[in-house]
């Protein structure tokens, strides 16, 4: 596949909740493409909606108007399996109660392929094992999943959505919680995953310096609008000045940080 090649597309895009008597959008007219090759961060403040739009971009939430498509097809026509093997979720939420391993957790990735019996061929493990390589955690397999660190457990979870072969992996913070090291290790794992795999990767975040060091394009989420671009057009275009309300907090376009004035 090549790189550049749109793998999602959300078009005039309401995001929100509805109910019997009421609608309440909290974005609309959100126009964004994903693309094969790429690592895309999703920033904004707290409350302003980029969990509702995760969650619409997974199906997991209806949308108000507009459309989103996943390889040219709305994503709301997949079948639960098939949709399995198209995308893949990485949440900042807590992993249930279990004894499993390491790797019984990544082995849930093949779920969407394996028959009834839920038995694992011999193409089933090929992908683990690659994707236990390329996530360096092949020493952790015999360890239960609640005894490693944070850092780790986030790489493991990013191994079990690389052992599922989906082209579109989205994640939700995977950075929370996590020191600087780690962060910066997992979001160097996921742009090397992006061009070297040319998986398409969005993740949303706050770190938004680590975002412009290494992402290739930036969807900025406000209260009033939704830009996506690359991270030198977004500077240049005074957008992260817009992402709080604070006058005291000013965006810095030389050191590429947020200042207090």
């Amino acid at each position: 596949m090549e790189n550049g090649k749109i793998i999602m597309q959300a078009s005039n895009l309401d995001i929100g909740y509805k109910t019997r008597n009421h609608t309440n959008a909290i974005a609309t007219n959100i126009n964004l493409s994903l693309k094969h090759g790429t690592l895309t961060a999703l920033i904004g403040a707290n409350g302003v909606g980029k969990s509702t739009l995760l969650r619409t971009l997974t199906g997991i939430q209806k949308p108000l108007a507009g459309s989103v498509l996943l390889n040219e097809r709305e994503i709301g026509d997949y079948t639960t399996a098939e949709l399995a093997q198209n995308l893949s979720v990485v949440l900042t939420e807590s992993l249930p109660p279990s004894n499993l391993t390491v790797y019984e957790l990544i082995a849930l990735g093949r779920q969407p392929y394996t028959n009834w019996a839920g038995s694992l061929s011999g193409d089933d493990n090929h992908k683990i094992s690659q994707a236990l390589a390329l996530t360096h955690t092949k020493q952790l397999l015999d360890k239960k999943h609640f005894e490693i660190s944070d850092g780790q457990l986030q790489k493991v979870l990013i191994a079990r959505a690389l052992a599922q072969d989906t082209p579109l992996i989205i994640l939700d913070e995977p950075t929370t919680h996590l020191d600087l090291q780690h962060k910066v290790s997992v979001l160097k794992l996921l742009k090397n995953l992006a061009e070297d795999q040319g998986k398409c990767i969005l993740y949303s975040t706050h770190d938004l310096d680590l975002a412009l060091q290494l992402s290739d394009e930036i969807i900025v989420m406000t209260e009033s609008v939704v830009v996506q671009d690359t991270p030198k057009n977004c500077i240049q275009s005074k957008i992260f000045n817009t992402l709080f309300s604070d006058d005291a907090i000013v965006f810095d376009s030389v050191s590429g940080r947020f200042i207090i004035t």
